[in-house]
């Protein structure tokens, strides 16, 4: 009589991928069991076969449901980068107002005023202006850029003003709230530069001034002079659409287009865009010190601002405005950008969040440097807050400033900007931010290779 014997086969094994089964193989005679072994074998193989052939399907068939929703694949792929973020912040304690009050939404108007329909047969230069939403393809026509300028910001101001424009290609209008002790020497700015520059892009001179029934004293005096300028822009800009907005201490490092462009990419709810406070929670201004309610997780930083100004007034954005200030001027700090947040809190699906290399700050690169995507595609727009473009505290900023400031339109990219700047860069290459000189250089050398 034959001996005969019972082998336990795992699956997990031979299959590799179904967990905890095992099983059992009974033969009497060498030829036999080793048949048996192979069909228990093969049998694994096609449920490990299986299985991944099922792990493929419900791949593609999330990216379908994805493809269904977005209708883009290059918006799929750049979510976790340029996206809406609609999380609410953790709770702040807020110890100059009651907690019921810090969780209350002053913000909300008693009553929003009517969208009001313009006549089509009205038709202004700044028709020109209009963002088409939504359409990546679309052909800039013409863009708007919009700066406050008060006090002693004069040479700052034409400073940047001369960066956009010796970066840009397409019609461009300049808006410049300022004094009237100011408005002469913009002027002359403007009639110095080129012609080929001149025909291109258009000043226009405001005067700081506030809607009807406002107090302008205190709005003036709000964090910065006239900083607070830029929250009645729209109902003082009721014929522009939509604008960029820029603190006098930015430089650009590229063509505005690329900031531009992203209104093209917000979506139907989206009314303004900004870069985020800060990209560490340990070094947070907002997350450790507000005492006001702020946006997101780290705040946002209102220095570079994408304001869709038609959506702003159909919102009814300085309705909200007021009463905010009201409402929390005993606790904000930062002025004008402390009431943008608060709102933003309140209504996160209106804001669309690009990234640090459009706002990079010395904060970015204090102690290490902290906005990789920086490093990656360069430096679009450099924000030299606090002074930072006139002192020693970060030389590698003061170096790009100083670049910019000997340059005159109309000289060569390479030889009279892009070189001189790499020099002062390479000086300061010792320092933190001047570690990362190749970001500072880096959006700018593809332009100078294309020119």
């Amino acid at each position: 009589m034959p001996y005969c014997m019972t082998v336990w086969v795992s699956v997990k094994q031979l299959g590799g991928e179904t967990r905890g089964r095992r099983e059992s193989v009974t033969c009497c005679h060498l030829s036999t069991c080793s048949a048996k072994l192979s069909a228990t074998r093969g049998k694994a193989m096609k449920m490990k076969c299986t299985y991944r052939l099922l792990v493929l399907l419900g791949a593609a068939s999330c990216l379908l449901v994805l493809l269904g929703i977005t209708g883009d694949v290059s918006r799929i792929l750049d979510l976790g980068r340029c996206s809406s973020v609609s999380s609410q912040n953790s709770p702040v304690s807020l110890p100059l107002l009651p907690r019921s009050a810090y969780n209350a939404t002053p913000a909300s108007p008693t009553s929003k005023p009517a969208a009001t329909k313009r006549p089509q047969h009205l038709v202004t230069r700044w028709e020109a202006a209009a963002v088409g939403h939504g359409n990546r393809e679309e052909k800039i026509t013409r863009m708007v850029l919009a700066v406050v300028c008060c006090g002693d910001r004069l040479n700052e101001t034409r400073t940047m003003l001369k960066s956009a424009a010796a970066l840009s290609h397409s019609p461009l209008t300049m808006i410049v709230f300022t004094e009237e002790t100011l408005k002469s020497a913009f002027t002359e700015m403007h009639s110095s530069w080129p012609v080929e520059v001149r025909f291109r892009i258009t000043l226009d001179l405001h005067s700081i001034t506030f809607p009807p029934g406002q107090d302008a004293a205190t709005w003036r005096k709000l964090f910065k002079p006239c900083a607070s300028q830029r929250l009645f822009m729209p109902s003082l800009l009721h014929e522009v659409d939509a604008l960029i907005y820029v603190d006098t201490d930015t430089l650009f490092l590229a063509p505005l287009e690329h900031l531009w462009g992203h209104f093209s990419a917000m979506n139907a709810s989206h009314m303004a865009a900004m870069a985020p406070e800060h990209e560490d929670l340990a070094t947070g201004w907002y997350n450790r010190f507000a005492k006001h309610p702020y946006y997101g997780r780290l705040g946002v930083n209102s220095g570079v601002m994408l304001m869709n100004l038609t959506r702003l007034r159909r919102f009814g954005w300085e309705e909200y405005v007021v009463p905010i200030y009201k409402f929390y001027r005993l606790a904000i700090t930062w002025g004008d950008q402390d009431i943008i947040n608060i709102i933003f809190h309140f209504h996160p699906d209106k804001l669309y969040v690009y990234g640090c290399e459009y706002n990079l700050r010395p904060d970015h690169c204090m102690y290490m440097s902290v906005c990789k995507t920086a490093e990656i595609r360069g430096i679009f727009v450099l924000h030299g807050n606090r002074g930072t473009f006139h002192t020693n505290k970060q030389p590698a900023f003061r170096a790009v400033y100083q670049a910019w400031d000997e340059y005159q339109l109309g000289q060569d990219l390479r030889q009279d900007l892009y070189y001189p700047m790499q020099r002062f860069l390479l000086k300061a290459s010792n320092t933190t931010c001047g570690k990362i000189h190749h970001a500072f250089l880096k959006a700018l050398s593809s332009i100078v290779r294309l020119r």
